[in-house]
């Protein structure tokens, strides 16, 4: 059920970290019994999140939270970085997604969990045949 990282990313350390992040979550998902196949494509749209935010807290510790203003352009002003407005919209993903996937504490009981079909096992069906 995990994606092929290399189709989406391609940095080997990305990779690594968004298997990381999928076997964890796919984890913690699978103890609760709220992962189901249906779930795969906002689980990998949450670790992507997750690598974004990653990327964009980087560039924000080597460039700063601020942008200097342009000194060719007498009217420009210093502004938020690109990056940090990038990294607050991955922190408002990621806490939606983890919120609907019921992965925090406030909300795993407000997802169901998943329905496990179960063998059905009676006396009878060795001379009735197995009930479907």
């Amino acid at each position: 059920m995990e994606p092929d990282w290399s189709r989406l990313l391609t940095e080997t350390s990305e990779r690594k970290a968004a298997s990381e992040h999928w076997c964890r979550i796919a984890g913690e998902m699978d103890e609760l019994q709220i992962l189901s196949p249906s779930n795969g494509h906002a689980l990998q749209r949450l670790v992507l999140a997750y690598l974004h935010y990653d990327r964009c807290s980087l560039e924000v510790g080597i460039g700063g939270l601020v942008t200097a203003k342009n000194p060719d352009n007498p009217k420009s002003i210093e502004r938020l970085s690109v990056h940090y407005q990038a990294m607050r919209e991955a922190e408002k993903t990621t806490e939606r997604l983890e919120k609907q996937l019921g992965l925090t504490p406030g909300n795993r009981g407000k997802v169901g969990k998943v329905a496990r079909k179960r063998e059905r096992n009676a006396g009878a069906d060795r001379f009735l045949g197995a009930k479907e």
